[in-house]
């Protein structure tokens, strides 16, 4: 297929961020995320975060009393494998936050080399779904909880994993896939403002406030300059930007955020704030998430 014929059959598709990914890796051009994989090391967890595609994340998570692992959103596997041996860990169970192909799209090759996983996900399109779950599910890796968080709204199935240890100091983690990222959300291509209000408020918004948020793509510059045109007199937005170009340009990720941060920078989740409601020109929440969605959707982001 030429370029042309490619654009027209395979990008007009509402899962435009995992068939651009692919067609970056058959064509062999675009950009390529360059950023090294990242440790994030606690006393009862450890969370690698390994760049896949053009942008992506995948997690492995790590129980330090077992050395027993999960992965999210395995879409690159030969990484995966990597990462497992290098930590000589036991990968058990793949997380799968939602079915797009940038996500959802290497399990079945994960299976191949590592036979026997849990596949845990929340939608049948799921690839080589094993555990089908919903709204506050729990299971363990080694000893962590994990908590199933049902987030539709980017997809009618997506599940974001909440997970904690008993009885630790240590901040908690959540893997957000596609619903919220740093300074951002998913689009909404298969649901609601309403839904996502919920999940971005009601749900995420309620966890511990210094939860670390571990999300599907490495888009929080481009989020954060979005954000200074919703809320031009932020600090926090400002201060973020200056630092997320600084990590970038070092080829650092910009990830984990905290919950508590979100709150201070994110306009989907300052939608109750009277400075996004006075951009969007409501008064209502939801209709401010509905307004700044179809704005961001749009949204040509400046150089600075």
């Amino acid at each position: 297929l030429s370029l042309a014929q490619l654009n027209s059959t395979q990008l007009s598709s509402a899962r435009w961020g995992g068939r651009c990914s692919r067609l970056y890796l058959y064509l062999g051009v675009g950009p390529r995320y360059s950023a090294r994989s990242s440790l994030v090391a606690q006393s009862d967890m450890k969370v690698e975060l390994l760049p896949a595609l053009t942008d992506n994340y995948m997690y492995l998570l790590i129980d330090r009393d077992t050395r027993e692992a999960a992965v999210v959103d395995p879409v690159e596997p030969g990484k995966v494998v990597d990462a497992v041996k290098k930590h000589g860990v036991k990968l058990t169970t793949v997380l799968t936050t939602h079915h797009h192909w940038d996500h959802a799209g290497g399990n079945e090759k994960l299976l191949k080399l590592v036979p026997g996983l849990r596949v845990y996900g929340g939608d049948d399109r799921v690839g080589a779904l094993t555990q089908k779950v919903t709204h506050y599910n729990t299971f363990k890796i080694g000893s962590l909880n994990v908590k199933c968080l049902f987030t539709p709204c980017h997809t009618t199935g997506h599940i974001c994993y909440f997970v904690t240890k008993d009885k630790s100091s240590e901040p908690p983690a959540v893997f957000t896939g596609d619903t919220l990222f740093v300074a951002g959300c998913g689009k909404f291509f298969e649901g609601t403002a309403e839904e996502m209000y919920k999940a971005l408020i009601d749900i995420l918004g309620r966890l511990p406030p210094e939860t670390r948020v571990y999300c599907g793509h490495e888009y929080t510059i481009n989020n954060l300059k979005f954000a200074r045109h919703v809320e031009p007199n932020n600090e926090a937005v400002r201060k973020k930007l200056a630092w997320a170009k600084e990590t970038y340009n070092n080829g650092e990720p910009t990830i984990p955020s905290t919950i508590a941060d979100e709150f201070t920078y994110n306009p989907f989740m300052r939608v109750r704030e009277k400075s996004v409601q006075d951009h969007a020109g409501k008064s209502d929440p939801i209709e401010t998430m509905g307004i700044i969605r179809k704005e961001k959707d749009n949204f040509r982001v400046p150089k600075d």
